[in-house]
């Protein structure tokens, strides 16, 4: 499927422990959110035809490629979910509708002084990974096909497999179904350029209303391995969103799994 033409944007902070673990909780010491457990704003990590840094399509299926610099680049594992956008008279966004979802790879770099958290998002065409296969979403609320998911990860590196992020079910999100909806909803009409934070209305006008958004819903917290490394050249790199209910946390593609995997450059 051609994404080109489909906005992208990122939650930060829907999974308990993932932004202190990633040294970010700092970023967001002065947004204040409705309740504790709250995600802390959405991001873009892709404008389509966007002049900026952030017009350049970021999404392999097969490879990341490291930037030239140097740089603490860390996976983060998350579910991605295909949204149709629908929106009011006034431009607004009156609702999301939910399609299908996959494995994706919203990989960071650890940069010091970066005023926005797209800065840490995307610098090549191949800084996101994102699995091609998807699985169609029958609901988006309790007792859908999602309830039965786990999000895992791995990085191989020297022939050894070690777990990158611990295995969760997609209900320990701390937001999800109809009150991630909702919440995305509000922030993509009425969140302002502050702090970390970006105008996403702002950036939906600027990308001439899109259709459809690849929104990737908060990464896992590490397991020890993920929190203490950084991605090397050469190492390999698996994203697992599988049924619990049908097989286990393995990096081998079967029924009711999906496995992305890419290579270090």
């Amino acid at each position: 499927m051609d994404f080109t033409k489909t906005i992208g944007l990122g939650v930060a902070g829907n999974f308990a422990h993932h932004l202190e673990q990633a040294g970010e909780l700092k970023d967001f010491e002065n947004v204040v959110t409705k309740e504790a457990n709250a995600p802390k704003g959405i991001f873009p990590f892709y404008l389509p035809k966007s002049e900026s840094f952030l017009g350049l399509y970021p999404i392999s299926n097969t490879e990341l490629i490291l930037p030239e610099y140097e740089a603490n680049a860390q996976v983060e594992p998350e579910v991605a979910i295909l949204f149709d956008i629908v929106y009011n008279e006034k431009h607004e966004v009156q609702t999301l509708v939910a399609k299908q979802f996959t494995a994706f790879n919203d990989c960071t770099i650890r940069k010091e002084g970066a005023k926005k958290i797209s800065e840490k998002k995307s610098w090549c065409s191949s800084s996101k990974g994102m699995a091609k296969e998807w699985i169609a979403i029958d609901t988006f609320e309790q007792g859908g096909v999602m309830d039965a998911f786990h999000l895992c990860s791995f990085v191989k590196r020297d022939g050894i497999l070690h777990p990158y992020g611990v295995d969760a079910p997609l209900l320990g999100y701390s937001y999800f179904y109809t009150t991630l909806k909702d919440w995305l909803i509000e922030k993509m009409n009425e969140q302002k350029d502050f702090g970390p934070l970006e105008d996403i209305a702002m950036h939906l006008k600027d990308t001439n209303y899109p259709t459809q958004t690849i929104i990737s819903i908060g990464a896992t917290a590490y397991a020890e391995f993920g929190e203490k490394n950084y991605l090397q050249s050469g190492d390999e790199i698996y994203v697992v969103v599988y049924n619990a209910s049908k097989g286990k946390a393995d990096i081998e593609e079967s029924e009711d799994k999906i496995v992305l995997h890419q290579i270090v450059q």
